[in-house]
Parts: structure tokens; sequence; C-alpha cells
């Protein structure tokens, strides 16, 4: 039965220091290492049965601005979007990242095999596309067990996840509750996660308000590499 990210990293850190199993990282990245006021803006661009497409509404605004984040990629995802991927890895700003090659909801289900596979060969579909190989990887829907979690950080990534669920994949969620939501939780050091993926539905829409506010906040946003090894 799955355990919530939070339990799973503790359970592993505790049997690490105990002395119980191999050593491990044993976190799931949520937040920053810092106080100053920075944040991350990530976003899924994932793929499972239904094709789908790079949303061209927050990438325009992204490009245009400058504005630095990253997208966790999955391989279906990538494999629809090559020339638009491709595009963006030319980009100084922009990281392109690991979301697993099937988008498989529950890879913590999969055995040590599997999960390895679902990582290692993303990473090599991402790197013909990109000309770059991934550093972070995200599992689909968040799910995750000690197991995996080592079975990915022993392929040498860092398991980055998010401060806080946006939202935006609901459909009747409107630009400005996901606004006033997302506004209302960030904090320094925050990671933040949208989908760029045509599933998240308002945040095309509520982007550029987003942004704007935590500028005249004093915000600035950066790569996850800035401040992650």
């Amino acid at each position: 039965m799955p355990i919530s990210i939070s339990k799973a990293a503790l359970v592993v850190l505790a049997l690490v220091v105990l002395g119980h199993g191999p050593t491990a990282r044993a976190d799931v990245i949520t937040e920053l290492p810092t106080t100053e006021k920075v944040v991350a803006l990530t976003f899924d661009a994932c793929e499972t049965k239904t094709p789908a497409t790079l949303d061209k509404k927050i990438r325009d605004f992204l490009v245009k601005r400058k504005i630095p984040f990253t997208i966790f990629v999955s391989g279906r995802f990538a494999r629809h979007n090559a020339a638009d991927l491709a595009a963006l890895a030319k980009l100084d700003f922009v990281e392109l990242e690991n979301h697993s090659l099937n988008h498989n909801n529950h890879m913590e289900r999969l055995n040590d095999a599997e999960i390895r596979s679902e990582v290692e060969d993303n990473d090599e579909l991402l790197a013909e596309i990109t000309g770059r190989h991934t550093r972070y990887f995200r599992f689909p829907a968040g799910n995750v067990s000690p197991r995996a979690l080592k079975d990915v950080e022993d392929l040498g990534y860092h398991v980055v996840h998010w401060s806080f669920a946006s939202g935006d994949p609901v459909r009747d969620l409107t630009p400005e509750v996901l606004s006033r939501w997302v506004l209302a939780k960030t904090r320094p050091g925050g990671i933040l996660i949208f989908h760029i993926n045509g599933r998240g539905w308002s945040t095309g829409d509520a982007l550029p308000g987003i942004v704007a506010e935590l500028e005249r906040k004093n915000y600035r946003f950066i790569r996850l590499d800035s401040l992650l090894p």
C-alpha cells in the first residue's frame, strides 16, 4: 500500500539513521533551500492515451518575458512535441526534466527494473530530442514509495515535486480562483506546479497575473538548478 511522500522520506531516513538498509538521500524535494524571495515555476507535460500538445499560450508568455521555468516531460508527450521541446532546449532559461516514459500514475507499484526503465528510457528519448540529459525526476501524480524513491536516486537523480498543488487540472477552476489560491500559498523557496499540456485549463489566463503580482512582491523566478544540486 503506497504511503505519502512525506512519510516515505521519513521512513527511509529513519532506516538509514538506524543503520538498516543501504544509504540513500531519501528526500523528495518540495522547497528550494533558501529564505530569499525566489520561486521555481514548474510545469508537467504529460500524456497517457490521449495525445497532448504544448500549451502555446503559456510557452509564449514565458519565452517572451524570458522567465526561467522547468518542464517535467513524459515520453509520449515528448514524441508528439519533439520540435517544440527541441526549440525550448536551446533557451538558457528553460529546463527540461524527466517525468517518466509512460506516465504510470503508480510507478511505486512497478518492480525495480521497470522503475529504472521508466526513468532511463525517457532520459535517452529526451536527450535525443534536446541534446541534454536530465538530472531531476518527478513521479507521476506524486505517488512514491521508499523503494521507488531509492531506485530513482540510485540512478543519480534528485526527485523534485512541489510545495503545494495548484489544482489547475480541474476544469471548472477559474483563472481568478487559481490566481488567488497560488498567490495565497506561495512562500519564499516555493516550487510551483502547473500543467503545460493543455490540461491546465485556466493556467494560460492566470499565469501573467500571478507572475505580475509575485514580481510586485519582489519575488524572482529561477531554474531549479540555480539552487539544487
